[in-house]
């Protein structure tokens, strides 16, 4: 953070407050910061709202925080239900452990998911890591992607070195089937080294591929091993 920086603003209940440069920005309650925001901490521990872009060192929203405008940092956690309208762009780690929405591309070296994800576009990191839900309208692009389903997740199409896709457990969740849909759809995948499950796209390219349980794959193209176990169901595949 640059130099400049005014103390620290702490809203407890209902209040309002200007943007500006901060050391520790705390919103407990229904906090509004209206305009640009700058701080090295930031903590949003109920419904508020900062009106403007929020640049922070390290940013987390506990509540259903909102930030109508892009977050720009090093690390960032949504525990809630909190919402970003526009873009994400971290130096280092992103963590979701609610529900987080973000209204543009999410960038970072890390991305983690223990709840539901919403990226309005592109996600571009180092490493992606999801044990719950998540929707990308545009590409997932990672070097390593690790994918652990629990009801549905969509993107439009997944790049990476080494991608892979786990489905459901078997046991608790084979009671409630008709219920819990978990299945990963995208329209294509490419990578080095592929080992999906539960996993329906159109297209799936890459070095040495593994199509695994409760699969629809239409095309596979693989350019040195290719292997599928009984039941996955693949309706194409060649060697490039």
């Amino acid at each position: 953070m640059g130099n400049g920086m005014k103390g620290n603003l702490m809203i407890n209940g209902y209040g309002s407050s200007n943007g500006g440069h901060f050391d520790q920005v705390k919103l407990n309650g229904r906090g509004i910061v209206n305009g640009n925001l700058e701080c090295v901490m930031f903590e949003c521990n109920g419904s508020g709202a900062v009106h403007g872009d929020l640049k922070v060192d390290n940013g987390k929203i506990s509540g259903s925080g909102k930030v109508k405008g892009k977050v720009e940092g090093n690390n960032f956690t949504i525990e809630g239900h909190g919402s970003v309208s526009e873009g994400v762009s971290l130096v280092n780690k992103m963590n979701i452990s609610g529900s987080g929405k973000i209204g543009g591309s999410l960038r970072a070296n890390e991305v983690k998911i223990k709840g539901k994800a919403t990226i309005a576009t592109n996600c571009e990191t180092e490493s992606f890591r999801s044990d719950g839900q998540f929707a990308i309208g545009g590409l997932l692009s990672a070097d390593h992607i690790d994918v652990r389903l629990y009801g549905e997740s969509n993107a439009a199409e997944m790049g990476g070195q080494t991608i892979k896709v786990k489905g459901k457990r078997r046991g608790f969740f084979q009671l409630f089937k008709p219920f819990f849909q978990t299945k990963l759809t995208v329209n294509v995948i490419e990578g080095d080294e592929l080992e999906l499950e539960s996993t329906k796209a159109e297209v799936v390219r890459g070095k040495n591929v593994i199509i695994g349980p409760e699969c629809e794959i239409d095309l596979v193209e693989y350019k040195e091993s290719f292997r599928r176990v009984e039941g996955a169901k693949v309706r194409e595949f060649k060697k490039i």
